[in-house]
């Protein structure tokens, strides 16, 4: 590559993609696209429905359903490569941005981020900084320390007209330097005015304005309205435009975001700023200067702590009214917490093998520290709800309404909890300590152990968090694993498991309709095989005056699916899905059990083991991991 001509290419080519010319030309331009001079909200809301929106309705997800009922989610494209489990939230979002752009009420209000350190309130932030930066740059005033909008030019009386001719509506008036400018060095004549492209940028204070927490001490409010320059009150009057610094946050992040980190840690004063540019769209100007147009979106964030001290204070009302709030929890779910896990350690230089089920039992460690408890359900079960996974209890779908769950829980649920940086970190710990690269369930488990007791808490939660890891979160591992080694043994485990599937429906079916079987090798018609029936129906404990019932309705629900043109497999009805997988695991559990412990197998069983072996690494195990986990299954699923 001649690197000379490739960034001499680049740089033509940016060149040629910006504008610069006077107001008339501009004019030309919003009037041939009225979207340009489009104000803030509606710039960043637009960012985000460019990138397409997926609406998944509750009648036709049945996952959905189970997690939000008959709630309509819509997933938005912009979001979905970083932000897992929170899709109401961001709903909430995007909900608030839409009624903005709308110029409804929310177009003068703070869009306050609320929850737990780690749920993801500076990354949603980030992500809309990001956007703006990689968006189209805006048309702005050549010179003005505010880029504002061009059509500040347009003289009041001739707003309408323009508005009329142009098709836009236009909202603001003149910074006091770009005033001045217009003058004194264009005699008033605004159409000559230069208008220029410029681009959102973070670095460069362009578009975005960050607030950190300051010193409480020393809360110069210059760092939101900009100063005065004190090296020019010699040379010009105090009430001169020439000597205004407008370089404050305020300043800076008009036309695009201004974000207030942890905004309650500075005191009040320091924010009734945020109450004129909310409600008036409006800044103080340094010195005796007038007010300032001000088109932003205000974004703050902080965590629970500190906003419940702020809101107790009766004396930030006016502050409090021009807050929407939005709650940003931890992840519930179980696959989408696994989801951020994947997206963090893909995003790292880590490169270890990551066992089966290792992120699974991480992000339930999380997940069950996140959740309160429950006097319907215990934990796991709650956890799998949560997960939009159907509970089978006694051949039955358990009906847990969700809601009633939540309703139980509190609002306050999801709020406090292990974070998923505290998940991440001892991830990292475990790669690192790993002698063979491998990361698998076992020295996960260890590794959250290790930081659990290392964690600077109380030693009541230390205990809480403890006895998930050592009794919860490993019984529930141990059945995993257990249907792992078994499902390993029967290499056709799905082709198996669907034959008994068929068998069973077969044999259901013709019960119901008091008809026959055709045997498929012979074309002879015999009775229900109701020994055969029974076999499976035992598995999930039918009773045999409840058997009619079960499979009156398995024939039923298989009759809705070929109805609404679904396909049909051993999956497809939660109950008899258990009840196969339990028929079909039994049948080898011994052999497996006496294969896994056996110190010395004969020529058959050492062919059996080598064959689960080679079963277990196509599904995701490594050489080393294989032989830790059926180790410790030798050691710990089956105790004579």
């Amino acid at each position: 590559m001649n690197f000379e001509e490739f960034i001499k290419s680049d740089r033509e080519s940016r060149n040629k993609e910006k504008f610069e010319g006077t107001f008339l030309d501009y004019l030309e331009k919003v009037k041939e696209n009225p979207d340009i001079a489009k104000l803030s909200h509606k710039r960043i809301y637009d960012l985000i429905i460019s990138k397409g929106v997926e609406i998944l309705r509750p009648e036709e997800n049945s996952r959905i359903r189970r997690i939000h009922g008959n709630e309509i989610i819509k997933k938005y494209g912009f979001f979905k490569d970083d932000f897992f489990g929170i899709d109401k939230v961001l709903m909430k979002i995007v909900n608030y941005l839409y009624s903005a752009s709308m110029k409804g009420e929310e177009a003068r209000q703070v869009l306050y981020l609320v929850g737990p350190v780690g749920a993801g309130k500076s990354s949603i932030v980030e992500a809309l900084k990001k956007a703006l930066v990689e968006s189209e740059p805006m048309y702005a005033l050549k010179g003005c320390p505010m880029h504002e909008e061009p059509l500040h030019l347009v003289p009041r009386h001739l707003r309408s007209k323009f508005e009329e001719i142009l098709g836009v509506e236009i909202e603001g008036d003149l910074c006091p330097i770009c005033r001045y400018r217009l003058l004194n060095e264009y005699n008033g004549e605004y159409e000559r005015f230069p208008v220029e492209t410029k681009e959102f940028s973070i670095r460069s204070r362009r578009g975005i304005g960050v607030v950190p927490p300051v010193d409480p001490n020393n809360q110069d409010t210059s760092i939101l309205t900009g100063s005065i320059d004190i090296s020019k009150m010699d040379l010009y009057p105090e009430d001169d435009p020439r000597i205004f610094s407008l370089n404050g946050a305020f300043n800076v992040g008009n036309r695009g975001l201004v974000e207030f980190i942890e905004v309650f840690k500075n005191d009040v004063e320091y924010l009734h700023t945020i109450i004129t540019a909310t409600q008036e769209k409006s800044i103080p100007s340094p010195g005796k200067g007038a007010m300032l147009y001000f088109d932003g979106l205000i974004i703050a964030h902080s965590n629970e702590a500190e906003w419940n001290k702020f809101k107790s204070d009766h004396t930030n009302e006016a502050i409090l009214d021009r807050i929407v709030k939005i709650e940003v929890p931890y992840c519930l779910e179980l696959d989408e917490e696994v989801k951020i896990y994947k997206k963090i350690l893909n995003k790292s230089k880590f490169k270890a093998h990551i066992a089966p089920h290792t992120m699974e039992v991480a992000a339930m460690f999380a997940i069950l520290s996140r959740i309160s408890p429950s006097n319907k359900v215990d934990p796991i079960k709650k956890l799998r709800i949560y997960n939009g996974e159907e509970i089978v209890e006694k051949g039955t779908t358990k009906r847990i309404d969700i809601n009633e769950l939540r309703e139980e829980a509190g609002s306050y649920e999801g709020m406090k909890g292990i974070s998923t940086r505290f998940i991440i970190k001892a991830i990292d710990n475990a790669i690192t300590t790993s002698e063979y690269n491998c990361l698998n369930p076992l020295n996960m488990l260890e590794s959250l152990t290790k930081s659990v007791k290392e964690m600077d808490t109380s030693v009541e939660e230390k205990k809480k968090y403890l006895e998930l890891i050592q009794d919860t979160i490993r019984k529930e591992y141990n059945k995993i694993l257990e249907k792992e080694i078994l499902k390993a043994f029967i290499h056709s485990y799905k082709e198996q498991a669907d034959s008994l599937f068929n068998n069973y429906i077969d044999n259901a079916e013709a019960y119901i309709n008091k008809s026959k079987v055709k045997d498929p090798t012979t074309g002879e018609e015999l009775n229900p095989d109701e020994d055969f029936m029974r076999s499976i129906e035992e598995q999930i404990g039918i009773s045999e005056n409840s058997a009619k019932g079960f499979r009156a309705d398995v024939t039923s629900y298989m009759f809705y699916l070929i109805r609404n043109g679904e396909k049909i497999e051993y999956t497809s009805y939660e109950p008899l899905k258990e009840a196969v997988e339990k028929k079909l695991l039994s049948s080898v559990k011994d052999l497996s059990r006496i294969i896994t412990k056996a110190r010395v197998r004969s020529k058959e069983q050492n062919d059996k083991y080598h064959a689960m072996l080679q079963e277990m690494q196509n599904k995701g195990y490594c050489p080393h991991c294989c032989e830790i986990i059926l180790k410790y299954a030798a050691n710990n699923l089956w105790k004579d």
